[in-house]
């Protein structure tokens, strides 16, 4: 008896061991569910991505562009990645050769040197040079308010006086600001079993942050947040809905008490397709202040997407699992409402857009 107990211990043992060595990566069961499904590939309508990041922009690079474009319909890509001075001078001639209609530029503020005499009104200066030379927008990144310091080593936070002629100045000229502040609150949040992002952290350990790295994720917004309120006349998109996708309510509340800011949604779509009816209720009583936006560039992840925006489909996969192991469920937002999010709000705040382009 003790041979055959110690031999099915073993058997179980060996088969145990052998079950872990799966990744979790690799581990996607077929689905039972049977429900029906409308993977779509290609948007009902022309939309224009907001947010969207391209360095390389040679004419022979716009070419290839444009044509995976048009698989997805996407007639006009935001680049906001311009640069500014010369740089961006040459990338947007290379578009006005090449396809002029197809890709909108902002310009990107060199932050190195602030607090020197004379920095602010340089920057100005050079806003309005790289608007005049085409750029319809001022792209902020993230490292404001993580990274940039000033001439004594402070780290400049996104309310800092010394930037508030750069916003006034935005406004002036009638572009937007497009921000991201800030990541996902969960980086901010113990690396342990309660964390949502946790796959993400452990693949991705640069992205893990803490109080002093740089500041509370609290304290990045309300910074943000004070400066929209401090300049009303200035239109601001906030990048990846403010980080509030996953609390609409919440959302929806700033947006009442901030009328100059719009949102879009790259990079968190997969938060929207998870509660589909909440989703959709926000898309209705604000669907004129919503655009979309993708972030980076892979043609095939649209799908997604289009997916959740467009139809009322059941548990279908997000495309990256690390980033969202749960499933996604359509929104199926009505016409009107996806004109809007696809291309009208975008033809009404970004200055340029060519717009017979678009259907009415």
């Amino acid at each position: 008896m003790k041979k055959i107990t110690f031999s099915l211990l073993s058997i179980l043992a060996l088969h145990s061991a052998k079950a872990q060595t799966m990744d979790f990566e690799k581990y996607e069961p077929v689905s039972t569910l049977v429900v029906p499904q409308h993977p779509v590939s290609r948007a009902k309508f022309p939309f224009i991505d907001v947010h969207n990041h391209q360095s390389r922009m040679s004419p022979s690079d716009i070419n290839g562009l444009v044509t995976n474009m048009n698989k997805l319909n996407l007639q006009v890509m935001v680049n906001l990645s311009g640069g500014n001075g010369s740089g961006l001078k040459t990338m947007l001639g290379n578009i006005r050769e090449t396809a002029p209609k197809r890709f909108i530029v902002f310009a990107n503020i060199s932050f190195g040197g602030i607090g020197e005499p004379g920095w602010t009104e340089k920057a100005v200066q050079q806003l309005a040079e790289d608007v005049k030379n085409g750029a319809n927008g001022l792209k902020i990144f993230k490292n404001l308010g993580f990274s940039v310091k000033d001439n004594t080593g402070k780290r400049v936070t996104v309310d800092d006086p010394r930037l508030d002629a750069i916003w006034d100045k935005c406004g002036e000229l009638k572009i937007p600001v497009l921000i991201h502040t800030a990541d996902p609150k969960s980086f901010w949040d113990p690396e342990d079993e309660h964390n949502e992002r946790w796959l993400e952290i452990k693949t991705h350990p640069e992205r893990k942050r803490d109080a002093n790295n740089p500041a509370p994720w609290e304290v990045l917004i309300e910074e943000q947040h004070r400066m929209f309120k401090k300049h009303p006349k200035t239109t601001f998109i906030a990048a990846h809905f403010g980080w509030y996708p996953n609390d609409l309510a919440k959302l929806g509340k700033l947006l009442d008490e901030m009328p100059n800011v719009v949102v879009e949604f790259g990079a968190v779509i997969a938060e929207l397709g998870r509660q589909p009816r909440a989703a959709r209720q926000f898309f209705e009583k604000y669907q004129d202040r919503i655009l979309f936006g993708k972030d980076s560039w892979v043609p095939e992840e649209y799908a997604t997407y289009f997916r959740v925006l467009e139809t009322n489909d059941e548990y279908f996969p997000y495309h990256k699992k690390y980033h969202a192991f749960w499933r996604m469920y359509g929104i199926g937002l009505p016409d009107a409402i996806l004109k809007k999010v696809y291309y009208k709000n975008a033809l009404r705040i970004i200055p340029n857009i060519d717009k017979t382009q678009f259907p009415e």
